[in-house]
């Protein structure tokens, strides 16, 4: 079984979020099956610089500039097809935004191509039986094929984040080569625009999302957005699927990053990597609980009521330790918060790999308090390394965590929800026998991407029998 998997980001290439590391873990899980997948990625600088043994094996006439569709690999030996487009991709920076922070203003130029090449396939010596397209950057794949009228693979098309949908104005529609037909409510018109997103989640064959509550979720006002009627219609065809981990890279066992390895039998190197931790961002010592967040600095993520609960915390003995980056306004009020309690809060503005991991190592608990939350890694993430997630009830959050079991869990997107469970958590941690069993009861949760890697080949085989 042949598997073209469409991303426009992946580890070690670009990562921006949580789709760069599920579209790395993801093809090796699934490889490790049997399947034959390859990725299919724009070709930014970065890529273009890792690729292994590229070498073009079709020109692309109908892009812009000189453009050839370029095949190498990846660390993990994955094939890799890069669009070598640098009218499109050789820019500097974030593959979505321009250095004035906006989208760059030809996106759907960008992004089309990324659709187009996946559906006019032009390699000759490959071809694919099924084509899966991740968020909207990838939701085209699924129109130009759909419309194509002429044999094609199946499609897949999976939603990491409901809220990025990808809209453009009516007038690029021509510049797309789309019909005007397609302009529709039965096709990829939302609202006046022309939807990316839209576009995937109508003409694929099968949606899949990141967790099963997650699933349920979007089915209904307010995390439907707008979308919620499409997606009960095609309910038959919609399943959640949850994410995994990859447990290659996010071992404490095994980690490069921590000071001190540690499994859940050695628990007393995991203290010795929270004070090299505590060391490292000049935090006091301090009898309550070192919660740590490595997260975007929005309210989605929830971390306004982190804010609202920091005295609570600081009250309670708990110190605090936070990685991100995000909306000016709250990365301004953390830093405000930093130097207002100088050994107690902790802030580092941007990200770190090797420290996010240091994070996950030397912390008590993880904090993930999301108003939503497609599925989440972080809390993964946390139950592998025994570092406790405190997280709200919603999506893959939901499915993941259990309250008082293996993490603590609010329901209200409210400071005194969160400060409620975080006493939970101070009082538990006030017990080492407690806290040392939930701490392995975490740490043997399976957050890999086995079971959910064995659910996608389900899933194709549906779509291609044999």
């Amino acid at each position: 079984m042949k598997i073209l998997f469409v991303t426009p980001e992946a580890l070690p290439f670009v990562k921006t979020g949580g789709l760069g590391d599920v579209a790395c873990a993801l093809p090796c899980a699934l490889a490790a099956l049997g399947v034959e997948i390859r990725l299919l990625i724009p070709g930014y600088p970065s890529v273009l610089d890792q690729l292994r043994g590229a070498r073009a094996v079709a020109e692309l006439p109908d892009l812009p500039g000189r453009a050839h569709l370029v095949r190498g690999s990846g660390e993990d030996g994955i094939t890799v097809y890069a669009i070598d487009c640098p009218a499109l991709y050789a820019r500097p920076g974030n593959p979505y935004l321009g250095p004035d922070g906006n989208d760059w203003p030809d996106n759907h130029l960008r992004f089309g191509a990324l659709g187009r090449v996946a559906a006019f396939w032009p390699d000759p010596a490959w071809r694919p039986d099924i084509v899966h397209g991740n968020d909207w950057q990838s939701g085209l794949a699924a129109a130009y094929l759909a419309l194509g009228g002429r044999p094609r693979p199946a499609t897949v098309f999976t939603i990491h984040n409901l809220a990025y949908q990808g809209l453009f104005p009516r007038s690029v529609l021509a510049e797309l080569g789309l019909p005007p037909e397609s302009f529709s409510i039965e096709g990829l018109e939302y609202y006046g625009q022309v939807g990316f997103l839209k576009a995937g989640l109508w003409y694929a064959d099968k949606l899949t999302t990141v967790s099963p509550t997650y699933a349920e979720e979007i089915q209904h006002e307010p995390l439907g957005f707008g979308l919620q009627g499409l997606l009960r219609g095609r309910a038959g065809d919609l399943v959640g699927i949850l994410n995994g981990v990859d447990t290659r890279l996010w071992d404490p066992a095994a980690d490069p990053h921590l000071p001190a390895r540690y499994d859940s039998e050695r628990l007393g190197e995991k203290a010795r990597a929270k004070e090299a931790l505590r060391r490292e961002l000049a935090l006091a010592e301090a009898p309550g609980p070192l919660a740590v967040a490595v997260t975007r600095l929005t309210e989605q993520k929830g971390m306004d009521l982190v804010l609202g609960a920091l005295p609570a915390i600081l009250a309670d003995g708990g110190t605090l330790a936070v990685l991100g980056a995000g909306d000016a306004a709250l990365e301004a009020a953390f830093a405000d918060a930093a130097r207002g309690a100088p050994g107690r809060v902790a802030v580092r503005l941007g990200y770190d790999e090797a420290l996010s991991h240091r994070l996950q190592g030397g912390g008590d608990i993880v904090l993930v308090p999301s108003r939503f939350e497609p599925c989440g890694l972080t809390q993964m993430y946390g139950l592998r390394y025994g570092t406790l997630p405190l997280v709200r009830r919603t999506g893959g959050l939901a499915d993941t965590v259990e309250d008082g079991k293996t993490g603590f869990v609010f329901s209200a997107p409210t400071v005194e929800a969160f400060v409620d469970a975080w006493t939970r958590a101070r009082t538990a941690f006030a017990s080492p026998r407690l806290w040392q069993e939930m701490q392995h009861r975490a740490m043997r949760v399976d957050v890999s991407w086995r079971r959910s890697a064995e659910r996608y080949l389900a899933l194709y085989r549906d779509l291609a029998p044999g």
